[in-house]
């Protein structure tokens, strides 16, 4: 299987992941992307996994409903173990009931002895009071809140005021036993987003943390840092945890560790100038709390450890001069050819590049003309992390790139994981993922261009 999770017979959306008894349960949207053959509507589906390497496909977790039901889309929601037994509170979605009147989506429920077998409750339906839009109530997010003694839910709503593209909020519902709800003045609203998908909270010592998802400024996860519910919900300086190909991320934790789960959409007619496309693999990051109480990302350990078979490297100027993995290159354009690379594999380097320095970087299957290629390139100067490719598709100037301090003299690490298609590569404190269609096969490189780098620790994994 490869490293990252697809469904054989579709695509995998927003996960919903649970820990539960040393097991992470991963509930996923899934797209058939087969109307015709499978029908319309989104089921979901689970997965069980303790090193998010290997999988047990559990199955369908909650079926989707029939044209005229509320979910015929059953939509994102969220797994709470409670009241002697586990809860699913999800999105019924149906757009089709909106011409007689029923607003199109609001919160059902589901209930299970054994975290297996699921069963809707049929009674249960959860919509809009009238000072939220009608159309955008979705993505609950159920947890206890021990300081007010009541169960919280957390929902992805707009206001019904203010400019269309402002009125996104993080709506507020509170119960006593998880069915009678009340509907309460907006836990978040900051009057900045269309809207706020998939909200999650989570603790980790004295600082709480709000993650939700944004597609009105950019498609990507943000999370947001406060000493207390109450806020004030304050943005640190990177503010997330992956880029636009990584979206609707949750979290989950046994304690000690936590990790956000999103997925890498896939791009359309599987092309690098393909529309971005709902849906695609699973990834997960491990998040890490620093002093200051800002999180950062790196792979997961058990990621990391699944790679063990080293992949010899045969370094080959192309051009320029070369100095073992130290390149001067003043002026001019240095590449160094380290041998064919795996499909999948790991690749792990240090790179220091000096002051004044353009870029550095690796280069992934390249060709043997070096015509075509992806640059993960690091830019001292831009202060950013890209991954493009060469020859550019269509006219876009780069493929997807986020900021990233890069000081001359200090080393920066690189961990790249590439499988099939999909892309991740951490630098630093930050991961970027990516698609990778054409090439599908080539040689690892290095370069500089205008300046001088030193790579160290370069070695390629594989399983």
């Amino acid at each position: 299987m490869p490293i990252f999770y697809r469904p054989t017979d579709g695509v995998a959306a927003d996960v919903i992941p649970f820990y539960h008894d040393g097991k992470y349960h991963l509930f996923y949207l899934k797209d058939y992307r087969d109307r015709e053959g499978r029908g319309e509507g989104t089921p979901w589906f689970q997965l069980v996994t303790e090193d998010f390497v290997t999988f047990e496909e559990w199955g369908e977790a909650l079926a989707r409903g029939a044209r005229d039901d509320r979910d015929l889309y059953v939509f994102t929601g969220s797994v709470i173990a409670a009241e002697g037994g586990f809860h699913i509170f999800y999105t019924g979605h149906n757009h089709h009931r909106t011409a007689a009147g029923f607003p199109m989506e609001g919160v059902m429920h589901a209930t299970s002895p054994d975290l297996r077998t699921w069963t809707k409750d049929a009674d249960f339906w959860l919509e809009p009071p009238a000072d939220y839009e009608r159309d955008d109530w979705r993505d609950p997010f159920v947890f206890w809140n021990d300081e007010a003694g009541e169960y919280w839910m957390l929902l992805a709503a707009r206001k019904t005021t203010g400019p269309s593209r402002n009125r996104g909020c993080v709506a507020l519902a509170a119960s006593p036993d998880l069915r009678s709800w009340t509907v309460r003045e907006p836990f978040w609203a900051p009057d900045a987003y269309y809207t706020h998908e998939c909200p999650d909270l989570f603790r980790i010592g004295d600082w709480w943390y709000l993650v939700y998802s944004t597609f009105s400024e950019r498609c990507v996860t943000h999370y947001r840092m406060s000493r207390s519910l109450a806020g004030p919900w304050r943005a640190p300086a990177n503010d997330t945890f992956d880029g636009r190909a990584y979206y609707a991320a949750k979290t989950a934790g046994d304690g000690p560790r936590r990790f956000v789960f999103g997925w890498l959409p896939t791009r359309g007619g599987e092309q690098d100038d393909g529309g971005w496309e709902w849906g695609g693999e699973l990834v997960a990051h491990a998040l890490i709390q620093q002093p200051d109480g800002t999180l950062i990302v790196r792979p997961p350990a058990t990621v990391r450890e699944a790679f063990t078979i080293a992949h010899p490297l045969t370094p080959q100027p192309i051009l320029g001069a070369w100095h073992g993995l130290a390149a001067d290159a003043v002026g001019r354009h240095s590449l160094l050819a380290l041998g064919a690379m795996p499909e999948e594999c790991l690749i792990e380097a240090t790179v220091t590049v000096e002051p004044g320095t353009g870029a550095a970087g690796l280069v992934l299957r390249a060709d043997d003309a070096g015509d075509r290629y992806y640059p993960v390139r690091l830019e001292p100067g831009a202060g950013r992390l890209v991954i493009d490719r060469w020859p550019r598709p269509g006219d876009q100037p780069f493929m997807v790139e986020r900021p990233l301090a890069i000081t001359p003299g200090e080393p920066v690490a690189l961990r790249i994981i590439a499988s099939g298609t999909n892309l991740v590569v951490y630098a630093g404190d930050v991961a970027l993922s990516c698609r990778m269609y054409a090439p599908r096969a080539g040689a690892l490189g290095l370069f500089v261009t205008e300046g001088a780098a030193r790579f160290d620790a370069v070695r390629v994994l594989t399983r």
